[in-house]
């Protein structure tokens, strides 16, 4: 890395942090939105293009496995070119893959168009994640983070009502298009009032890539980013299975509820995101040692609604349906845990790498649970979505105790070891966040790795 002299121009955490954060944010909430916009779409779509549950999956699953994949590239180039062209370049993508959904008639075009949004989708929240890094001081950055994740659902709430409604009232295509050009005031707004950071730098910043990939097998090899990882695994996958394809039929096919009332559920969700947030968010900050186990208390509490959901013969009565819903969204704000582990363990300087390799972890496990569901329902009902019943989706959902297992058992494993490293490379840190202190990374070095 070459590096330049910089000086500092705005102030750190106070107004135009706020305001390079609220557009950034607008990003992100279009990216949640173009996300979800399939959830409720699910049932419509499975009619105009007369496709299978597994096809149907497939779309989320090839837009989860883009995201997914695209994660360390997309950190790599993050913490090279800066997230502002990052947020520019997302937002291109989404918008023609969102336009293009609005359009297409057959499922590969339709398949294809998803990969695109998907691709988009995949360099928004680590680009939002190193503004907040850059612009905001460390005490403030887990809050500004929790609040980014909580924020962002409100994507998730334009889909489930006027997404729907539009769908409704306008149409497949008229409802889509709309919905794509949003993408186009956002991108004047990002290039307008974003910057990488409050420092104005003299000259330019070359990265080699040698030395990026060095520092990228820094961060993997650090026990902490794969804590951060398996905390994201771990709590994420259920609430953005249920969000973005299968609560939707779960709640109308095997729960027997009307479309008005699934869709509700689904904004009260979405809204317990926020309230439950608030909560975690303010934990996480007093409890910094206790940070992961605060994730697996989430995680046992999701799987214990589920199992007494599941376990029913008849559908559940209505408030038992809200606490199912209010546990999973729970898992939201629990999963921006894992962003706040991997801080504690890595440089701002590499944060973009660390950030993405931890938003892996829960797009890996929500895509692999979304497959394996739809897989199940067409084992079990060739006949497809029409005949799908409460027993179909008690086998179906249950396969997501597969992955809380596994991602538990990971946690529980790199805590220690990540509590081992911090105490070897970094003397008193665990002191420190015994106390309830921030922990502030000095930066990577040659003992990083494990």
């Amino acid at each position: 890395m070459t590096r330049v002299s910089s000086r500092q121009v705005h102030d750190i955490g106070r107004r135009r942090a706020w305001v390079v954060w609220l557009v950034a944010l607008s990003v992100y909430v279009l990216a949640v939105f173009n996300r979800s916009s399939l959830g409720v779409a699910g049932l419509l779509a499975a009619d105009r293009f007369d496709i299978s549950a597994t096809q149907l999956a497939a779309f989320t699953v090839l837009q989860l496995s883009v995201y997914a994949g695209m994660q360390v590239p997309v950190g790599v180039a993050i913490d090279r070119y800066g997230p502002k062209k990052l947020l520019l370049a997302g937002l291109v993508l989404m918008t023609a893959g969102q336009l293009a959904f609005a359009f297409v008639t057959t499922f590969p075009l339709a398949l294809l168009s998803r990969g695109v949004l998907g691709a988009g989708d995949a360099m928004i929240f680590t680009s939002v994640l190193r503004l907040v890094t850059a612009w905001f001081l460390v005490r403030q950055a887990p809050t500004v983070t929790q609040l980014t994740g909580q924020a962002g659902q409100l994507g998730a709430i334009l889909a489930a009502a006027p997404l729907a409604y539009a769908l409704q009232e306008w149409g497949w295509t008229p409802a889509f298009a709309a919905a794509s050009s949003i993408g186009l005031v956002v991108m004047v707004a990002v290039a307008l009032l974003v910057k990488d950071s409050p420092y104005r730098r003299e000259g330019v910043i070359k990265i080699k890539l040698l030395a990026l990939a060095r520092t990228l097998r820094a961060v993997w090899g650090n026990p902490g980013t794969r804590l951060g990882l398996w905390s994201h695994f771990v709590s994420q996958f259920s609430v953005t299975v249920f969000s973005l394809l299968w609560g939707y039929p779960f709640l109308v096919a095997g729960q027997g509820l009307s479309p008005a009332a699934a869709s509700a559920l689904l904004m009260a969700m979405t809204g317990w995101v926020v309230v439950s947030g608030l909560l975690l968010g303010w934990l996480v900050t007093r409890y910094p040692y206790y940070r992961s186990v605060i994730v697996l208390v989430v995680v046992a509490t999701m799987a214990l609604m589920c199992g007494v959901v599941l376990m029913r013969t008849t559908p559940a009565p209505m408030w038992m349906l809200v606490m199912l819903v209010f546990a999973m969204a729970s898992g939201g704000p629990a999963s921006m845990v894992g962003f706040d582990l991997a801080r504690s363990f890595t440089p701002p300087e590499a944060s973009g790498r660390a950030n993405g390799l931890v938003n892996i972890g829960g797009f890996s496990a929500s895509l692999l649970t979304m497959a394996l569901i739809g897989l199940v329902l067409d084992a079990r009902e060739p006949a497809g979505q029409s005949a799908y019943g409460i027993d179909d989706f008690r086998v179906a959902m249950s396969v997501q105790y597969i992955f809380w297992g596994i991602g538990a058992c990971q946690v529980v494993r790199y805590r220690r070891k990540a509590l081992v490293h911090l105490s070897r490379v970094h003397p008193g840190a665990i002191e420190q966040l015994k106390r309830g202190e921030t922990f502030v990374h000095p930066g990577v070095g040659d003992r990083e790795g494990v």
